[in-house]
């Protein structure tokens, strides 16, 4: 016996349930097809034979009763061609579905047009009132028995399983919530058995999704778990916000429940859920889940089909730059980096194979301006994306001139090499470290911006940075710190109990980068949206809380260079709205590249530069008196 593929699941999910509709769906492919193809056929004579009984109790001439027969007949005969060749008839969409029933609408309205013309004007024995009802009837009487059919489907007996599930609420009555629900019906262990939605949205108060209902709204959880024997909450907001996520996680944790989440859209495959994709909460949803709309075109517009290089493309931005601009089509991708391993893992994660044997995967050190010139002569790139950075604020501190020679005269390297090509954009990644600077890290990448600014207002080109501050799960960041600490057993060392960082996850604030290099102007410094600061020690916290283990927290007091708060603009600076809601734009004062000296004598000789910049008004340069 042979079932079509696309059943497969349902199937599994009806068997052995005893209704109606699964003993349909247990039917052989031929005889479901027959099934659903006689009904309408039969609708077709019974919307005809109900016409002709109520309209003119059954009293019509021969000749009448003989084109109201042949007009019933042809239109079964065209009821079922047009069904065979749209393929309706052939599984083209699932029985029951809207797809379906606008499909037997739109070829009954095919077939009621012309039989209208034909009888209208040849046959004018036909009583015109069956070429006008008859169709609607024959539809009316389709769609019942589908709506029927769906409706046995949708109140049909749970899953015997499901008895072995653990009860869970849903949050959120959309369409997320709609399809967990689904998943649990359908399938043939499910890990949950939904007893009950909750959703803020008034209007929603009485919905029932597949048999369960909406039992309140989010500040009922509590009473509503108690009430239904919950001992889950499956968060199905995909756009749900770090606030709203921290709440259910307090709250959850002090109630005992456990707290499931759906992923954001953009780590959904066709923003679809899974059972696989609903999973145990993190950190990441706690401090960077937000929805990020990019213009796709605008992005598109800059890259596909262009050469386009990026500099320290085996680091964490540099990699997941080189990631989604791959995806954009680029002609030829070139990733280059000082370190062989991190470009292998890059090659393997966007190729699928490391041998590093192509040349769009390139060894160089910004830092030496002869083989940088030969890689930008021999690939001539359209667009640069300047990752390439030291960025470790402690080190960078102890050894200030190695933070000298990458980040100020690596970037001038590169931002002179892109010249001398012709390179059309350039976007300089940097950091909110550069805003009220404070530390050598700082300094030295407000010299990148300043450098940058300098080659955009000099040549008039599309030349700019891009400045935003702490990126989850990079490396080196306070996660894999306090990872690494938690796996040790403790203590998780933090610098003050006030301390407060942004955060964005990876691939959120490389695609504000992406939009921002599409409508930044010449010189700008583009700020990206960070959202709330965050206190560090509430993330140590969360992070041990999900450990379950009984960790100390060390304060380890404020080091050299390092801030209590970080901002993205300096009082010198006011940030103005840019066409994208999540990006704002400043202006730096530019800093020609030829005051920059290629040796320092001392670490003061870097404040002694950043002096020689002007005070900014309202954005706009001013030189000092």
């Amino acid at each position: 016996m042979r079932y079509e593929r696309g059943d497969e699941v349902l199937m599994s999910a009806l068997a052995g349930n005893g209704t109606l509709s699964a003993s349909i769906y247990r039917l052989p492919v031929g005889a479901r097809r027959a099934a659903v193809i006689s009904w309408d056929a039969v609708s077709w004579l019974l919307a005809t034979l109900l016409f002709a009984l109520t309209r003119y109790d059954l009293n019509l001439s021969a000749p009448q009763w003989r084109m109201v027969v042949l007009y019933a007949v042809l239109a079964v005969a065209l009821q079922i061609a047009a069904g065979i060749v749209s393929q309706h008839y052939l599984g083209r969409s699932r029985i029951g579905s809207f797809g379906e029933a606008t499909w037997a609408g739109t070829i009954v309205l095919l077939i009621a047009l012309p039989l209208l013309v034909i009888f209208s004007v040849v046959h004018t024995d036909l009583p015109r009132g069956v070429t006008f009802a008859v169709p609607a009837v024959a539809l009316l009487l389709m769609g019942v028995a589908r709506w029927a059919f769906r409706s046995m489907m949708d109140a049909r007996p749970r899953n015997a399983k499901t008895s072995e599930a653990i009860p869970a609420l849903v949050y959120g009555a959309g369409n997320a919530g709609y399809q967990v629900a689904q998943l649990m019906d359908l399938a043939d262990e499910p890990p949950y058995n939904i007893v009950g939605f909750l959703d803020d949205d008034k209007g929603k108060r009485h919905l029932r999704i597949r048999g369960a209902r909406v039992l309140g709204r989010g500040k009922d959880l509590v009473k509503a778990a108690e009430a239904a024997g919950a001992q889950t909450v499956i968060l199905a907001i995909s756009a749900a916000s770090p606030k709203l996520i921290a709440e259910l996680n307090d709250i959850t944790r002090k109630n005992h429940l456990e707290l499931m989440v759906i992923p954001p859209l953009r780590e959904m495959v066709g923003g679809r859920v899974t059972i696989g994709s609903i999973r145990h909460l993190n950190v990441a949803d706690l401090l960077g889940r937000r929805p990020i709309r990019t213009d796709i075109s605008a992005i598109a517009n800059y890259i596909t089909g262009k050469v386009v290089l990026v500099t320290g493309a085996g680091g964490s931005i540099g990699s997941e730059l080189a990631t989604q601009v791959h995806k954009l089509g680029p002609s030829k991708l070139i990733m280059l980096d000082r370190d062989e391993s991190a470009l292998h893992g890059v090659q393997l994660a966007i190729f699928g194979n490391g041998l590093l044997d192509t040349d769009d995967m390139v060894l160089c050190d910004i830092r030496d301006m002869d083989a940088l010139r030969e890689v930008f002569q021999t690939y001539r790139p359209d667009v640069v994306f300047h990752a390439a950075a030291l960025k470790h604020l402690p080190m960078l501190e102890r050894f200030p001139f190695e933070g000298w020679k990458t980040n100020v005269l690596g970037t001038r390297n590169v931002l002179r090499a892109a010249h001398e090509v012709g390179v059309k954009r350039f976007v300089n990644i940097s950091t909110d470290k550069a805003a009220a600077a404070t530390s050598v890290l700082g300094r030295t990448k407000r010299l990148a911006e300043r450098l940058t600014a300098w080659y955009a207002t000099e040549y008039h080109v599309p030349y700019l940075s891009v400045r935003f501050g702490n990126v989850l799960g990079s490396r080196g960041s306070v996660l894999i710190s306090f990872r690494s600490q938690i796996e040790k057993g403790g203590p998780v060392t933090v610098t003050h109990p006030d301390v407060t960082r942004y955060f964005m996850t990876i691939p959120e604030a490389c695609e504000l980068v992406l939009q921002a290099g599409a409508i930044g102007k010449p010189g700008d410094v583009l700020v990206l949206d960070m959202g709330e600061p965050v206190k560090i020690v509430d993330v140590a916290k969360r992070m041990i809380a999900e450990s379950g283990k009984d960790i100390e927290i060390q304060f380890t007091g404020l080091r050299e260079g390092e801030k209590m708060h970080e901002v993205l603009f300096s009082t010198v600076e006011q940030g103005g709205k840019s066409v994208h809601p999540l990006i704002s734009e400043v202006r730096v004062p530019a800093l020609s590249p030829d005051v920059v000296p290629d040796v320092l004598d001392s670490h003061d000789e870097i404040l002694d530069i950043l002096e020689m910049e002007p005070t900014m008004v309202h954005g706009a340069p001013v030189e000092n008196s």
